[in-house]
């Protein structure tokens, strides 16, 4: 896939960004390829069954769950478990951020940033990485001005921590899987990415919904 920009990671690697992409079009990509599979979300060639996305009763109870803390109970409403996370806070999000992003807190200090990487799993050995990023901004106002840039497609984010804290390799966040939030002079951003085995695109989607539930540190 032609990425839609580019950026360079803490580590000073280029990496292909693309355009964030709403719950709709993750469906769409579903529905697409289980139509190409043969329907009814069977896969054809003898490779595995693409599952059902987690039920819109589950998915509300996990982000209750989420709201309050409550990590384990979020991601198994999900059918999911958490694996291994890393965790880092930071003064400043100008050297941790890229794109108009990055100019924005140039102009606009944050005053802190917080950064969560986890892994989480199913029972099929299928790995979905999440980053979240809980920027803390003076306002608001500024607050509110963060989230509209860095909700919208090709204008560049909150860089992730490395995945190869969590020993991954080649996980690539694209803003495909994308959630966010703010709460007063808080912004939540969250992305999710698959990290090993083939996780559902669904599943992804609402992890990344989900942990921009959770509140910070």
């Amino acid at each position: 896939m032609k990425p839609d920009y580019w950026w360079t990671d803490e580590q000073g690697n280029r990496r292909p960004g693309h355009k964030k992409k709403g719950r709709a079009a993750a469906i769409a990509a579903v529905a697409v390829g289980a139509a190409v599979a043969g329907g009814a979300g069977l896969s054809s060639g003898g490779g595995t069954a693409i599952e059902s996305a987690p039920s819109v009763e589950g998915k509300t109870a996990s982000k209750d769950a989420a709201r309050k803390g409550e990590r384990g109970r979020a991601w198994s409403r999900l059918g999911l478990r958490q694996l291994r996370q890393v965790a880092r806070a930071e003064l400043t999000c100008t050297a941790h951020s890229y794109g108009q992003v990055r100019e924005f807190f140039a102009r606009h200090p944050c005053r802190r940033l917080d950064r969560l990487l986890l892994a989480i799993g199913d029972t099929r050995g299928n790995t979905v990485v999440v980053s979240i990023a809980w920027v803390h901004m003076p306002t608001a106002r500024t607050a509110a001005d963060l989230k509209d840039i860095a909700d919208t497609d090709g204008t560049g984010n909150v860089e992730p921590l490395a995945a190869t804290a969590l020993d991954l390799t080649g996980v690539r966040f694209t803003g495909r899987y994308y959630g966010s939030r703010r709460s007063g002079s808080l912004v939540v951003i969250a992305e999710a990415a698959p990290g090993a085995g083939h996780p559902d695109p669904a599943t992804m989607d609402d992890a990344a919904e989900v942990a921009a539930e959770f509140p910070p540190p």
